[in-house]
């Protein structure tokens, strides 16, 4: 018989695209599944919904949330309700295909991985194609494939999306508490770290099994906020504000880290806070910087110190891409 996998759906106010989500994950071709629902007193019509839709099938179990926890501790929630070995994580508002669980739990076996994700396709609210991949979109393709199996692959910036993740009951003693600390390093970003600073083995899950809706009440999604921007300095505080945020959660929970690690935690906050005192020019501590960049691109390298160390000099360059960008229809 085949294994009961749990999935985890944390809803809010997710009348308008909720059953066309459960649906799809109801008619798997894996169906052996547990859906686990914890609503966190919506507002709209989902309690509603999910009502009837607990009628209906056994496999679905539903929390109704008697006030707001907000999504960390709603999902946290989640993990306590866990009962089998192996569970899935999903948002309220996609579709996946149906070939989604039995492909990933073929991965996570067959790589015998603690954790596997994998790719999505972008599409706007009517389910049209807005970006074939949004791993290539986001630029995170290269570093999943060389990093696979180090912690660099979620240390930086997060790789590891969770809607496309499944993963093994074990751990979740590890996630939990989820740090709240800072919006900058959310659920999937810090599963991903914790996996992978504690020597667990993640694999990759090709093709994309999830339609990945972007409908603009995303709690997260492909909107790349920097592009608004029209000075460097407002993207330089941005980048600088976002490192601080993760770094700072690294740091508050540093007993979660191991010791080789918690010094460059340590080593990456101070560096950023020294950062937002310099409006110029920075010849300090530049080893930080390329221990934490030298994963990345030359590209992105390049372009990440020139706008945290020398935004006199990328200053300049910005104005010239900005106006270029402009012209051509693209800012």
């Amino acid at each position: 018989m085949e294994k009961t996998i749990d999935i985890l759906m944390a809803t809010y106010n997710g009348e308008k695209y909720l059953e066309e989500q459960i649906e799809s994950i109801l008619n798997q071709t894996y169906k052996n599944i547990r859906l686990i629902i914890s609503d966190d007193e919506s507002k709209d019509g989902t309690r509603k919904i999910l009502e009837e839709y607990e009628k209906k099938d056994n496999r679905i179990k539903v929390f109704y949330q008697e006030k707001n926890l907000g999504y960390v501790k709603n999902f946290e929630f989640l993990l306590k309700q866990v009962e089998n070995d192996i569970f899935m994580l999903s948002d309220q508002d996609d579709v996946w295909l149906p070939e989604k669980v039995e492909k990933s739990y073929k991965i996570l076996q067959e790589q015998n991985a603690d954790l596997a994700f994998g790719d999505l396709e972008v599409v706007d609210e009517n389910l049209k194609t807005l970006y074939p991949s949004f791993n290539d979109f986001m630029k995170l393709s290269r570093k999943i494939k060389k990093y696979i199996n180090s912690y660099k692959v979620n240390y930086l910036y997060c790789c590891v999306t969770g809607c496309t993740v499944i993963l093994r009951k074990k751990w979740i003693s590890k996630i939990i508490p989820i740090p709240e600390d800072s919006k900058h390093l959310i659920h999937d970003h810090w599963i991903g770290i914790i996996i992978g600073v504690n020597n667990g083995k993640m694999a990759y899950i090709p093709g994309k099994y999830i339609k990945y809706r972007q409908h603009g009440d995303n709690q997260v999604g492909t909107e790349k906020i920097s592009h608004k921007f029209k000075k460097l300095e407002q993207v330089r505080e941005l980048f600088i504000n976002v490192k601080l945020g993760v770094f700072g959660t690294y740091v508050k929970n540093e007993d979660r880290f191991p010791d080789e690690i918690r010094k460059l935690n340590r080593e990456a906050y101070e560096y950023f806070k020294m950062l937002e005192k310099k409006k110029n020019f920075n010849f300090k501590k530049w080893g930080v910087f390329h221990e934490l960049y030298k994963t990345e691109t030359f590209m992105y390298y390049i372009e990440n110190f020139l706008i945290m160390n020398m935004p006199f000099l990328a200053r300049g360059l910005f104005n010239i891409r900005y106006a270029c960008l402009k012209m051509i229809g693209k800012r």
